[in-house]
């Protein structure tokens, strides 16, 4: 798998990258926890969700956020974060043009993230939060949402109280042609430790059934 350094505002940004060789095949782009509590593109959610995606036909791409690894900068509270998530889609735009999906999927800090760029790309067709901080960040800018997805979170979570991720969920439930599926892994923590494996069974079962559909207008 490729080790490539690409441009960001801050500097240079350390990601990795499997391509599929069919034209048009869908892209995938993975986003990992809060760089000041140890996240990083290596961990192992993300290595197995950016796997699990190249598996079903993905181009996929994770990658360090400033300040973590060999990226360049120091963190940025999210706005700088989000502009190396937007430099990375567009590396993966110029390479890939019209992919036939574009995932955004994001772990915790990276799933705020994650959303805060779909807002601002249209090409970007489904979105996966996986234990978003609805508890610690205001979501309040997805509205309206513009595209359908799934929340995945733990109901054993410390970090992030389930019932604060419901609230999300039921507020973009209300929005009009939004679909959001919101599944709930039993007994799991903010880490999903050793529940992993149910975590990226549930993403697979959600992306690849909403790949074999007709695309829906956006």
């Amino acid at each position: 798998m490729p080790d490539i350094i690409l441009p960001g505002s801050a500097g240079r940004i350390e990601a990795r990258y499997q391509r599929q060789k069919a034209p048009g095949a869908p892209m995938a782009l993975v986003l990992h926890p809060h760089p000041q509590f140890g996240g990083t593109m290596n961990n192992p959610l993300v290595y197995d969700l950016f796997h699990m995606f190249h598996g079903l036909g993905c181009t996929t791409v994770r990658f360090n956020f400033r300040g973590v690894g060999r990226s360049q900068g120091s963190f940025d509270n999210g706005a700088g974060e989000l502009s190396d998530a937007a430099a990375v889609l567009d590396w993966m735009n110029t390479l890939y043009p019209n992919p036939s999906n574009v995932w955004v999927c994001g772990i915790s800090f990276g799933a705020w993230i994650g959303m805060q760029l779909l807002m601002r790309r249209p090409e970007i067709t489904g979105f996966v939060s996986i234990a978003p901080p609805a508890s610690m960040y205001d979501f309040a800018f997805l509205a309206p949402c513009p595209a359908s997805g799934l929340i995945v979170h733990g109901t054993r979570d410390n970090v992030v109280p389930e019932p604060d991720v419901q609230k999300l969920v039921d507020r973009l439930t209300a929005q009009k042609g939004i679909k959001i599926t919101y599944s709930k892994i039993d007994g799991a923590n903010h880490f999903f430790d050793k529940r992993e494996a149910d975590v990226v069974e549930t993403v697979k079962d959600y992306v690849s059934n909403m790949m074999s559909k007709p695309r829906e207008g956006r």
